[in-house]
């Protein structure tokens, strides 16, 4: 008796998304189903390339269409479509054309390591497939470019549509105060113009097509984490942290201002979390130790990971080559990549709402 379709999706249904909670039929995210006598494929377009769950799943599918009588070969393509968090229809803001989803990097205070974070995100996701842009919104202490090996560089103008084009390293598009002003000279701005700084790295730059825009945030509470809520829909907030109680506390403050401004939390990074003995491969907690897992479950948000205290992170930053693409097999790109994975995972469920529940395939 011939595989039928029917028997192939029937199957699939019993397949559920283990952070969406449904099934991939209903979400979906089955698409191209084929049936050639006994060898059956189809595709599994998920919600993000970076998901941490992509080999599981493909692994669930593979087992149950291969339980169907008369089936030999299952042949799955593994794609992503990212779906665009289209926020409240708040109506101070305005999304971005092309702009799928904005993730704020924000930090109650600084000095911890938050735009080395950031770029080690951005790239993360671009490394995993994603359409990445990084945008460094620190107007006073701008050092994304740095970071990303590009502080010599000045963007070029699109004049026909009056728009910056982004610096591109590393497959991440970038803007920053640092390419607009001298290099060494102090930014002496009241509140307004930072705000308006912020509004036209928004508005006035030639982004084009993006999965996740990441916004490097100044610390603190102040002019740019209030222009940014209030002119564009964000798909959430990371709030990176040091274990200390002290760090905890101010983390809790920023927290605390994204939800007035009703912006998610997607979750908290602990930075600085330990060291990593090179020689003994121990771990070493040099500023306290739990501080961001005992702030997320306060807050009950997700705790997206602690990244290592390591010599060799600050050096690579330094060295304008984020350690996730100077050294893509190492331990520290790993727990990058990680933090990375569980961010974009905690934005697609954020956005399930605006998920399709129709089959098409």
């Amino acid at each position: 008796m011939a595989v039928t379709e029917q028997e192939v999706l029937g199957q699939l249904r019993k397949v559920i998304d283990p952070d969406l909670h449904k099934d991939l039929v209903t979400l979906g995210m089955i698409k191209n189903v084929k049936i050639e006598g006994s060898h059956v494929s189809f595709t599994v377009e998920l919600t993000t390339p970076a998901c941490p769950l992509k080999e599981e799943i493909e692994n669930m599918c593979r087992e149950a269409v291969g339980e169907i009588a008369g089936v030999e070969l299952v042949t799955i393509e593994m794609t992503a479509n990212v779906r665009a968090n289209v926020g409240k229809g708040v109506p101070t803001q305005q999304p971005l054309a092309g702009v799928k989803n904005i993730i704020a990097i924000a930090s109650g205070k600084g000095g911890v390591g938050k735009s080395t974070v950031s770029a080690n995100i951005a790239c993360a996701l671009a490394q995993m497939g994603a359409k990445v842009g990084l945008m460094d919104a620190d107007i006073y202490g701008p050092s994304i470019p740095l970071i990303m090996g590009v502080e010599d560089e000045k963007p070029e103008v699109d004049e026909q549509k009056e728009k910056l084009i982004p610096i591109e390293r590393y497959g991440v598009k970038i803007i920053s105060m640092g390419f607009l002003q001298p290099s060494g000279s102090a930014v002496i701005w009241r509140g307004p113009m930072v705000a308006k700084a912020v509004q036209q790295f928004l508005r006035d730059v030639q982004w084009g097509e993006i999965d996740y825009l990441i916004v490097d945030l100044p610390p603190g509470t102040g002019d740019a984490q209030l222009t940014l809520a209030q002119a564009i829909p964000l798909s959430g907030a990371v709030v990176v942290m040091t274990p200390q109680d002290l760090a905890a506390a101010v983390a809790v403050k920023a927290v605390s201002m994204f939800k007035r401004l009703d912006v998610p939390i997607l979750g908290i990074v602990e930075n600085m979390s330990y060291f990593l003995c090179p020689t003994c491969n121990s771990r070493h907690h040099v500023f306290s130790h739990g501080g961001g897992e005992q702030a997320a479950e306060a807050l009950d948000v997700p705790f997206f990971g602690g990244i290592p205290l390591a010599i060799d992170i600050g050096a690579d930053a330094d060295q304008g080559t984020p350690s996730v693409v100077l050294n893509p097999d190492g331990q520290y790109a790993q727990v990058f990549r990680e933090v990375a994975e569980r961010i974009a995972a905690q934005v697609s469920i954020r956005a399930r709402s605006f998920i399709p529940l129709t089959m098409n395939a």
